[in-house]
């Protein structure tokens, strides 16, 4: 696989900055795609990390997209509207309209209002739009078991809904596969019961396992495809009765991101000493890690010295809560080394509080086939944290 040298690309772009590596993400879709094979597809959740959205369009051609700024960044970068599921909680009148006119391929109903919204803008063209009907796993998403029956029981009340099938998902970063296996076997039942109740068949699912992924030290990081591998059976088994569209954006993105972040100031407290960093919690937010008390995979860029010490690293904002690693326990650490925190691919490029204290956002480069591209410079996060009409007191 293609090695770039990330101290170079820090220096030249300077820090905090992501940095996103396509050849290893090219390399992870293509060993899923063979633990895959042709028995179900792969379905790229966007929310996970936009800046991926073209890799993942054309190595994957499916996305699913959960808001009209997802919506938004789609077309931007012109992906074609029948590689999209539009999903999320939140549908308007008009995120539909604007969705439908976009020509996305199929559309979740998250609720009986989200059929009947969708039903109305088909009915209002005159065109049946293709739907998958959201099941509830007990949280505020998708419709409870009684609701969803009661869709397929009167679906001649939406001629212009096409209802393909059911969406499910649970939850990310579960590392107990019983879960999922006893999911796919609930699903499973209750696709037999509805064609044996109504003489309906679904035909897809739309399924979020919800894998986890290694991220701080002590996790087993040898063969981080093995869920996709064990839950590989049941997946097969599923694919016999429908079609099975499995749905990841952590799983897939994680490992091929980092963050880099430059030490500016090693200090002695009471009970540890301190090395303080140009970025923070406010870029980077692995989840499940309160406070650094769990240590990511880190990096030292450009090691000074061998003498190994434990250092508390802490961001920049003026918050006790800003911290990355309680307790980081390595060698050479001083003013102006630079760090790489490992899997962050997923999530910490939009997740984290980025406007809070009005810090400058990293830059985001992206790496692949032995070039090195700055696809958003860094900028300044004051300006969404100022008011408008600096005088507007006196009116």
């Amino acid at each position: 696989m293609m090695q770039y040298d990330e101290l170079a690309i820090a220096k030249q772009f300077g820090t905090p900055l992501f940095l996103f590596d396509g050849d290893e993400l090219e390399a992870r879709v293509f060993k899923m795609k063979e633990i895959v094979g042709d028995a179900w597809k792969l379905c790229y959740s966007m929310k996970a990390n936009s800046f991926l959205v073209p890799w993942m369009d054309h190595l994957i051609g499916m996305l699913e997209v959960c808001s009209p700024g997802e919506l938004d960044i789609c077309k931007t970068l012109h992906v074609p509207g029948d590689h999209i599921l539009y999903s999320g909680v939140n549908k308007t009148a008009q995120n539909i309209v604007d969705a439908v006119d976009y020509g996305c391929h199929m559309y979740t109903c998250e609720s009986i209002r989200h059929v009947q919204l969708l039903h109305e803008e088909a009915k209002r063209r005159q065109k049946v739009l293709p739907v998958l009907l959201r099941m509830s796993s007990g949280s505020q998403f998708g419709m409870i078991k009684t609701e969803l029956y009661d869709v397929i029981r009167h679906r001649d009340a939406y001629p212009y809904l096409s209802i393909e099938g059911l969406h499910y998902f649970a939850g990310t970063q579960r590392k107990q596969l019983i879960r999922q296996k006893k999911e796919l076997a609930m699903l499973k039942d209750l696709f037999i019961d509805v064609k044996e109740r109504y003489g309906f068949i679904l035909r897809h699912l739309e399924y979020g396992p919800g894998f986890a992924v290694p991220l701080f030290e002590g996790d087993d990081f040898s063969d981080d495809l093995q869920p996709l591998k064990e839950l590989k059976e049941d997946l097969l088994s599923f694919s016999k009765l429908a079609h099975v569209q499995i749905e990841m954006g952590r799983f897939i993105a994680a490992s091929c991101g980092r963050y880099m972040t430059t030490v500016e100031d090693c200090k002695k407290g009471e009970m540890t000493d301190y090395a303080i960093v140009d970025g923070g919690i406010h870029h980077v937010n692995y989840i499940g890690n309160l406070m650094g008390m769990k240590t990511p995979k880190i990096r030292v860029l450009n090691p000074a010295g061998q003498e190994k010490k434990t250092w508390c690293l802490c961001g920049s904002l003026c918050s006790t809560n800003d911290v990355l690693a309680r307790e980081f326990t390595q060698s050479g650490i001083k003013e102006g080394t630079v760090l790489c925190f490992e899997n962050s691919g997923a999530y910490a490029v939009s997740e984290a509080m980025t406007l809070f204290l009005s810090r400058k956002a990293p830059a985001v480069v992206l790496c692949y086939n032995g070039s090195v591209r700055l696809v958003r410079d860094g900028f300044e996060t004051s300006v969404f944290n100022t008011i408008q009409e600096k005088e507007i007191w006196k009116s």
